[in-house]
């Protein structure tokens, strides 16, 4: 089965291609010029195809002998809905059979512009004719990685939103096996799936699990959204605002998940909890083993 992916030199659907691989499907990896064959390859793409979100005929032409197509849009991107449509229609002209979209968990959160951006898209993947598979993750756990650097150097864990808000998690490296089982077998035809690892935790407990993998007190702490903002290099423009909504949404709600069933039936195992991730991210830094040292 031949999958064009979206998304393959990126930092989350990038972590897809190995997992689809693993399960003989032949990869032709989506990317906008040339410069990025390398890494797409890199990455495990057998092949590569120029084309652009914004271009129907570009991936018309992308699309053309391929199976089932795994789709991933620019969150905060002003036209996320038109690339995703697009993405759609086009693959449904081309014959597509499974159409795999990574969405996000509760859509229905309208006031939050990279959910209310995957509805339409959704709507428009459910009326096409293709056999397809809506995977609804929670927050991602490789966001935290932009943080690591305050937590290994300063102890400190920051966001811009309350320390008590609890939040949902999902490690992207499962989403993307479950995108695999969906392109791969037919276990999961026609249905839309919620994904998270197991429990709700505030930062507080996770700057709690930090400390005891790394062995020293990391503090939890709320920093202005324009500080944070600034620390990773946000810079002005539809991402920035889009981000500072829903950080004020978390900062008043939360960010509900929790549930782990979908997930762990969909695996076969247990999700990656948390704090498997963040042992991981501390086993490939060597910062804080030279802390305890000095």
């Amino acid at each position: 089965m031949r999958v064009l992916a979206v998304g393959v030199t990126g930092r989350y659907a990038g972590l897809a291609v190995p997992e689809f691989k693993k399960r003989g499907l032949r990869v032709r990896g989506l990317i906008r010029d040339k410069s990025q064959e390398s890494l797409a390859r890199e990455r495990g793409a057998d092949e590569v195809a120029l084309g652009n979100l914004q271009d129907p005929g570009s991936l018309r032409h992308a699309l053309q002998d391929v199976d089932g197509v795994f789709h991933i849009g620019p969150a905060f991107a002003p036209d996320e809905i038109d690339m995703g449509i697009a993405m759609v229609d086009a693959a449904q002209s081309e014959g597509v059979r499974k159409f795999v979209f990574s969405s996000v968990i509760h859509p229905s959160l309208l006031a939050l512009t990279n959910h209310a951006a995957k509805i339409p898209v959704e709507e428009a993947i459910c009326e096409s004719g293709m056999n397809f598979t809506i995977l609804q993750p929670a927050l991602f756990m490789q966001t935290l990685e932009p943080s690591w650097d305050d937590v290994v150097g300063r102890a400190r864990f920051a966001l811009p939103y309350s320390v008590h808000s609890r939040v949902g998690y999902v490690d992207y490296r499962d989403v993307a096996e479950a995108a695999a089982v969906a392109l791969s077998t037919s276990r999961l035809d026609y249905g839309t799936y919620e994904l998270s690892a197991p429990g709700m935790l505030n930062r507080i407990e996770v700057a709690g699990l930090m400390s005891e993998i790394l062995g020293y007190h990391v503090q939890a702490a709320e920093v202005p959204f324009d500080e944070w903002a600034a620390s990773v290099g946000l810079r002005e423009g539809p991402r920035r605002e889009g981000m500072r909504r829903l950080y004020e949404h978390y900062d008043r709600h939360g960010f509900p998940g929790g549930n782990a069933l979908v997930l762990r039936d969909i695996l076969g195992r247990e999700p990656r909890s948390l704090r498997d991730y963040l042992d991981e991210l501390a086993s490939h830094d060597g910062r804080h083993a030279m802390r305890l040292a000095s």
